[in-house]
């Protein structure tokens, strides 16, 4: 298990340092801006995005910056201090020192839970790798909630095939407000006579077999024969069925190991 969790953080780390976005931050509602203008230190100004996505600004007034690049808003302040005929030539220069508009909400079973901010192009392994990647009891597939034109929409990522495969896919681009979430990891349960009864987390094709294992193998009394599984059906209802060595585990088994008769 920590074998796993070790090659998942590093397989996101390794993707998310080659998947770096060099795309405009867009600013927002909430952002605050540090503005300068070259040659003209009396513009210089530190200030907030308002709600309705403006600010004010010096001998221009209000100015509309919400959902533009910080180079758009950089030369559309330009432009208009130009068009107003209080500079001939305006270099301005915006760097973003608290970007509140666009972030990503990182949930559930990763080593830095939080909200993280989209300074350019991030994508669902970028995040990810910055929330310092799934825990060790955390799934290999991850949700993406989103909402996009009113319409709230859920992707399952399988990032592990996704990794293996070098299919990327299903590696999202993110917009703000956009949820990731990490469920825990399927487990199956064991039981009666074996070392270390308890639950354990279900790996890929999982056999009987691999579950005896994990469960520390049999007890001076236990025995591999007439293995039982309880399962639930499509309906809820509990099943128990005979265990073959071979027999692949599903989620929510639950194992019981026999005491031998002789």
């Amino acid at each position: 298990m920590k074998r796993l969790a070790m090659w998942l953080m590093a397989a996101l780390l390794a993707v998310s340092a080659g998947v770096a976005g060099a795309a405009d931050v867009l600013l927002g509602a909430g952002d605050v801006l540090k503005i300068s203008v070259y040659g003209s230190p009396d513009l210089a100004l530190e200030t907030r995005v308002s709600e309705a996505g403006e600010i004010t600004f010096p001998l221009v007034g209000n100015v509309a910056l919400g959902g533009l690049s910080v180079s758009a808003a950089e030369r559309k302040l330009g432009g208009l201090l130009e068009k107003g005929g209080f500079l001939r030539k305006a270099q301005v220069n915006i760097i973003v020192t608290s970007l509140q508009s666009q972030q990503v909400s990182v949930l559930g079973q990763v080593n830095r839970p939080g909200r993280y901010p989209l300074e350019g192009k991030r994508s669902v392994m970028d995040i990810l790798a910055m929330a310092g990647g799934v825990a060790a009891d955390g799934s290999e597939t991850v949700s993406l909630i989103r909402k996009r034109n009113g319409q709230s929409s859920k992707e399952d990522i399988d990032i592990v095939d996704m990794v293996r495969n070098a299919n990327l896919n299903r590696d999202f681009d993110l917009a703000g407000n956009d949820v990731i979430y990490v469920e825990r990891a399927p487990r199956f349960y064991i039981y009666g006579e074996v070392q270390r009864p308890g639950a354990f987390r279900l790996e890929r094709s999982m056999t009987v077999l691999q579950a005896l294992s994990v469960g520390g193998g049999l007890t001076a009394r236990g025995t591999e024969r007439a293995m039982r599984v309880k399962r639930r059906d499509a309906d809820g209802k509990i099943q128990v069925v005979t265990a073959k060595h071979d027999d692949l585990l599903q989620v929510d088994d639950v194992v019981y190991v026999q005491e031998s008769l002789f």
